[in-house]
Formats: structure tokens, sequence, C-alpha cells
């Protein structure tokens, strides 16, 4: 039997809005069967490997300070010369640290405990509340103290929010939770850490809301122990003439699922979704992506590009649904895959839903081996081979960092994704 209950729900500390909130989803969560693979959603998933059971709501004790600034980790890559607006620490789903008020208080910004921020009570699930299931739910019962980025209408942020989310409670669920507002013809960069220090139960909940004429960048960094298991889910509202790149990295987690969905609901709205992602060992890294165009002249572009090798495997399925309403739909997807020995494994699996015949709508997938005619030409010039395949592996994701949000983070995430595969050759060979 799970411990996460009403009465443990009821326990958190908050506000009467809040802890009603609590009780109704932990209530809604409680009278929920699990997902099973049984369901197109959770199909290829490990799923029913979780055991609720043997994790235990995060209490919150290490919050007393702060962990380490960015790098104090080698697996945690940091931002290398980029002006940074605000750094917010948040460990187990509490707000720890939040450095850099005055320069958000002169663009009349608010970064901190939601709580706290101006209409706290509309901003919680405005977003996310459409697309719940088992795991939002649960994240709505027991995220302690969410977290809200509210830039208004008007203010341009040209440095980046960094949050970094810790999991620093061994053997215990945390639940993230981040909000994040642009208003209208307003500016931000957001990136958002996710770490954990051993065996954890993360299930983070974040909400993205562009205004009109609004232009938002988040990027999330995933880099989990290897015993954790990360079950995000993603939702974005993109409002008219308004612009979302959306991206993540994903390299850690034993099992590190993401659902992505993005709503393009004004006219003129355009959402650039991107991912990179490395699996090694026995990683499963899982994603499943949503563009729901509900309004016309609307564009979505999706590209995501993954590596696995030793026994790891990836699952990614994607849906395009353009509405009958959202003529002058714009939308692509793409995912590539490259398997890098032959116990790994990818699967791929995009998806049309189209209810206009004023479209232009593709999409693309591909799962295979590292090209061998290219191997040969790097060799035939006097490269080595592990050096070719590497060079190689490096050339393919390319397309997909030089597209990242925060452009001072690319450097670091080459970085990694080198020492992840120079690991994983060394240790094949």
């Amino acid at each position: 039997m799970h411990q996460f209950t009403v009465d443990a729900a009821r326990s958190l500390p908050g506000p009467r809005w809040l802890a009603e909130r609590r009780s109704a989803a932990a209530e809604r969560f409680a009278a929920a069967a699990p997902p099973t693979t049984a369901a197109e959603e959770w199909r290829y998933s490990a799923i029913a490997d979780l055991d609720l059971a043997s994790y235990r709501p995060a209490n919150g004790a290490a919050t007393a300070a702060a962990p380490d600034r960015p790098g104090a980790g080698s697996d945690v890559i940091g931002i290398d010369g980029a002006p940074v607006t605000a750094v917010v620490d948040v460990v187990d789903g509490r707000v720890a640290a939040v450095d850099g008020i005055d320069r958000l208080s002169a663009a009349g910004a608010y970064v901190g405990p939601l709580t706290e921020a101006a209409g706290a009570e509309g901003l919680l699930g405005s977003v996310s509340d459409g697309a719940s299931d088992y795991f939002t739910v649960l994240n709505d019962a027991f995220a302690p103290a969410p977290l809200v980025v509210d830039v208004p209408d008007g203010a341009i942020l040209d440095g980046v929010i960094v949050v970094r989310h810790h999991a620093r409670e061994a053997g215990a669920a945390s639940f993230p939770r981040l909000v994040v507002r642009v208003g209208r013809a307003a500016q931000a960069t957001v990136l958002d850490v996710q770490h954990s220090g051993g065996p954890a139960l993360v299930v983070p909940v974040v909400e993205l809301d562009v205004g009109p004429a609004g232009r938002l960048g988040y990027l999330n960094l995933q880099q989990h122990d290897p015993r954790a298991w990360q079950i995000a889910a993603h939702t974005a509202r993109v409002e008219r003439d308004a612009s979302l790149v959306a991206a993540s990295v994903a390299l850690g987690g034993g099992y590190a699922r993401t659902r992505a969905d993005t709503r393009l609901v004004g006219r003129g709205a355009g959402g650039d979704l991107l991912s990179v992602y490395f699996g090694a060992g026995d990683q499963i890294l899982d994603f499943r992506t949503y563009q729901d165009h509900a309004a016309p002249d609307t564009t979505s572009n999706l590209l995501y590009k993954g590596a696995v090798g030793d026994s790891a495997r990836s699952v990614y399925t994607g849906l395009i649904r353009v509405r009958p309403d959202a003529r002058g739909t714009n939308a692509f997807q793409t995912n590539r895959n490259l398997k890098l020995s032959d116990d790994a494994w990818a699967e791929s699996v995009p998806n049309l839903e189209i209810e206009n015949n004023d479209v232009r709508c593709s999409h693309a997938s591909a799962v295979g081996p590292v090209d061998p005619d290219q191997v040969f030409y790097l060799e035939s010039r006097g490269v080595p081979t592990p050096v070719a395949e590497r060079l190689i592996v490096a050339g393919f994701f390319d397309e997909v960092i030089d597209a990242l949000p925060v452009r001072s983070i690319t450097d670091g995430v080459r970085r990694a994704l080198s020492v992840k595969l120079n690991q994983m050759l060394s240790q094949a060979a």
C-alpha cells in the first residue's frame, strides 16, 4: 500500500484554496486506476515496473540550505558566460533560494513561490488541467510549493532565468511544479534543470503560458541519477501571434518519461519543439508529444533526435492534431534515432489527425545504425574508426543543439554527450 493518501495531501502547508485543490486531487487519484501498457499512451513504457509503494512523499527536511551553484556536480551542465536574470534553487519541490530579486523587480517580473504571487489561485492549473492524467493529478495532490515565473505585459528579460530542481531525498518522491506566464508582447528565457543524486521518483509538472505576441524560450535539462524514475508532463498554451521554443536535453534517469502537450490556441501562434537524448546502459528514455492546432494560420515544427547504446531503449510517439477551424496550419514532426549497439532499441511512432483540408502537414521517423558509408568516407581520409563514429554522432545532434533557446549551454551539452559516448564506447571495447 502506498503512502500517497488523501490525509497525507491534506497535511501539506499552504493557503486554504491550495489545500482544497490538493484534497480534491488526492481524492481523484485515490479513485483512479494506475496506468498500464494496455493504454496507447503507455504503450512501450516501463510503467508496469513502477512500485509506488516503495517511495514516500519527500518531507522537505533537506531544504534548509540550497544546493551548490550550477556545475558543482560533474553531472550538472552549467551556463557558460550567459547573462543571468535570476537563479532559483528548488529542493524536493520546495523553494530554497531565489537570487536576482532586484533585477526581476526592476522589470516588474516575479519569480518565487506561487502562493506569494498576485492572482496565485488563477495561475495553478490554468494550462495543465486540460491535459491531466494519473501522474499530473498526483502532482496536484502533493506539490508542496509550486514555483511561478511571471513576466508582465511588455517586459523584456534579456538574461536567462535558471530554475534548478534537485531531488535530494533518497527513496522519496518529489513533485516539482513550475508555472511560467509570459504576458502580452513580453519576452523571457527559462532554463529548467532537473537533477537527482540517488534513487528517487520525480514527477514534475510544467505549465507554459505565452500571451499574445509574447516570446518564450524554455529548455529542460534532465540529468537524473541512473537509479531515478522521472514521469514528467510539460503543457504549453500559445496565444495569438506568440511564439514558443520548447526544448529538452535528456541524459539521465533509469526510466525517464516526458509528455509534452503544445496547444496553439491563437491565430498566428507558433511553436518550435526540440529534443536531444542519449541513452546508455539499460536506460529507457520515453517521449510522448502532442501538437494541437486549434486556431488558423498556426505553425509547429518538432525535431527530436536521440541515440541509444548498450541495451538502452528510447520511445517516441507523437500526434499532430489539426482541428476543424485551424485552416492554414503548417505542422511538421520529425524523429530520428541512432542505434549504437545491437542490443539497443528505439521505437518511433508519429501520427497525424487532420480535420481541415487547407493545411500543410508532414511527419517522418527513422531508426538505424551509424551510416557505414559515412564511416568509410572518414576512414579513407585517415580518421580512425572510433574517432569517425564519434564525429558522426556529434554531427547528428548538431542540428538540434544549435537551435536550443539557451545558446550559452550548447558547449556544455556537447561535452556531456561526448563524455557519455566515450564512456559507452570504452566499455564496449
